[in-house]
């Protein structure tokens, strides 16, 4: 692929632009022809044994953030060579740079803070966060990931130390679904952190204030959307790890006036409907003959529900009737109608039932056909809950998928030996293959991965103008049959993550599909869809220049 750099970009400036550099695979013609003789050792390498050295050093490091660390470095110099880490070696690589190793990251982010990436729009940018914008090199945006920090992953509110999760988020758009790299723009909203901890730390990086609340956090937030759409006309807004005061409301605030989606509530409850869908191809019977019970009832829980009830609405199962089928359990116990400390989100999933304050007990009582846990506590589906699941099905269905590792609900081999290898599992965070009574299970993380890269890509692709609920339920189903016959006879509910970026492709053409039957696409819709979308993807290797 021959391609022209920009003009007056030469010698130590394209070796600084991770955009551009090709490090020692620099041909020697193109040394030549951009000033770079001398600058470079005399050997060229192909981008091929640049990855096998790259990777040769990264498995001879020993902790994950240590490897975390020079994967980022890596990230940092050379763009195109990471990416293709990325995508080659998915199983290997998207633990570390994103869960469960991200969750670390962002808790040292101080401490191993090199470089910047992304924008830090902080409170005190009032009035004028359309210039801070603007100081972003590249113009055409297509995706923003947002995080105010409050709520990373089950860790909680760590403030502008966040900022790994947009980036994170973002590698994994280009990584899983080939986003251009050049169209990704993480930003970290820096309204202050409630983390004392972090603001008497010496090495954090952010503002050290208490958090922005109320009006003034509302006018901040409504100017850096109101900035998007003028600096970066058409841009996707992807809400991230914001806390449940805030992320249900700004969803409903903005999902009708522009091109947005929160990952946590939508993109969550899409991958898990993929996955009970799946688990159906197993076991039998139709989603309205499940009872899903979900351990937590924040953005997740309520997430999933929806969709759940969304799915069955198309089925021509009423809504009430619908909700009957989703049960919630927060950290005060069963989610009753009788309760009277309940939030709006939950409201509609509080039915009529005596309070339960013990979780085995409500699996119990209401003798679910599948538990989703999402409430980011530890080792809460014990052996007594996963017995109970095995003795009230043939087949349990048991999503434990509060992330990083450490808050996991049980691990497959708990999940598959107390269920007598009954369970239909699936993890938040990545566990090895499980041998059992001569039979090998490969467990799969049930992970927005495989969701959000294709969303993204088929939203830019045909350039909607809004995500909707029924883009959702599109990808679910699309990620769904997706995962093959033999994925399911080894006990995965996913597809094999090394086939992420073709099944990214067929999810993006389906959301694309929706886009263009609602008329919200702001363009036409090409005659062969998929192979378009294909040819939007990034490919990560190296351009000529000479």
């Amino acid at each position: 692929m021959k391609a022209k750099l920009p003009a007056g970009r030469s010698g130590m400036s394209v070796l600084r632009d991770p955009l551009l550099n090709k490090g020692t695979a620099f041909t020697l013609q193109e040394r030549a022809r951009l000033g770079l003789r001398g600058l470079l050792p005399p050997h060229v390498h192909t981008q091929e044994e640049q990855m096998q050295r790259s990777l040769a050093h990264l498995r001879g490091l020993q902790s994950p953030l240590e490897k975390f660390i020079d994967l980022n470095a890596l990230h940092d110099r050379n763009e195109a060579l990471f990416f293709r880490i990325v995508a080659e070696h998915p199983d290997e690589i998207m633990p570390l740079i994103y869960t469960p190793t991200v969750g670390l990251a962002c808790q040292q982010f101080g401490n191993i803070f090199q470089r910047p990436r992304g924008l830090f729009i902080g409170a005190k940018d009032r009035g004028q966060i359309a210039k801070v914008l603007r100081n972003w090199p590249q113009r055409d945006i297509g995706i923003i990931v947002v995080t105010d920090g409050e709520r990373i992953l089950g860790l909680g509110d760590l403030g502008a130390n966040g900022m790994g999760i947009p980036v994170g988020k973002l590698s994994l758009y280009t990584g899983c679904a080939g986003v251009p790299p050049r169209r990704c723009l993480p930003v970290v909203l820096d309204v202050g952190t409630d983390n004392e901890a972090l603001r008497k730390d010496p090495f954090y990086i952010g503002l050290r204030q208490k958090r922005l609340r109320g009006a003034r956090y509302d006018a901040l937030l409504e100017e850096f959307v109101a900035a998007v759409q003028k600096v970066f006309p058409g841009a996707l807004i992807q809400f991230e790890d914001f806390a449940n005061t805030n992320a249900f409301r700004l969803l409903q605030r903005y999902r009708d006036r522009i091109c947005t989606f929160n990952d946590d509530i939508q993109g969550t409850a899409s991958v898990v409907l993929a996955g009970l869908v799946s688990a159906l191809r197993i076991k039998g019977g139709k989603l309205a003959d499940q009872r899903i019970l979900c351990l937590g009832a924040g953005e997740a829980a309520t997430g999933i529900c929806d969709l759940v009830v969304a799915a069955l609405a198309r089925e021509g199962l009423a809504a009430d009737e619908a909700r009957r089928r989703c049960w919630l359990f927060d950290s005060r116990g069963l989610v009753v109608a009788s309760r009277t400390d309940l939030t709006s989100h939950k409201r509609p999933y509080a039915h009529e039932h005596a309070g339960i304050a013990s979780f085995a007990a409500a699996v119990e009582a209401l003798r679910p056909t599948a538990i989703i846990g999402v409430a980011a506590v530890g080792g809460t589906f014990t052996q007594a809950v996963i017995e109970a699941m095995a003795r009230h099905n043939q087949r349990p269905i048991v999503f434990a998928l509060s992330n990083p590792t450490s808050k996991s609900e049980c691990t497959a081999e708990q999940a598959y030996r107390w269920s007598g290898g009954r369970a239909l599992f699936a993890c938040g965070s990545p566990f090895d293959p499980v041998t059992l009574g001569g039979r090998v299970f490969v467990p799969r993380q049930g992970n927005n991965s495989y969701i959000f890269p294709g969303v993204g890509l088929g939203v830019i692709a045909s350039r909607a103008r809004r995500v909707t609920d029924e883009m959702f339920l599109a990808a679910a189903r699309t990620l769904a049959r997706q995962t093959t016959k033999a994925d399911l006879e080894q006990g995965s509910l996913y597809p094999a993550l090394k086939r992420i970026r073709d099944v990214s492709a067929h999810i993006a053409a389906a959301v694309a599909e929706v886009a263009y039957a609602r008329r919200l696409a702001a363009q036409r819709r090409p005659a062969n869809l998929l192979p378009y979308i294909r040819a939007q993807m990034y490919e990560p290797t190296y351009p000529l220049y000479a």
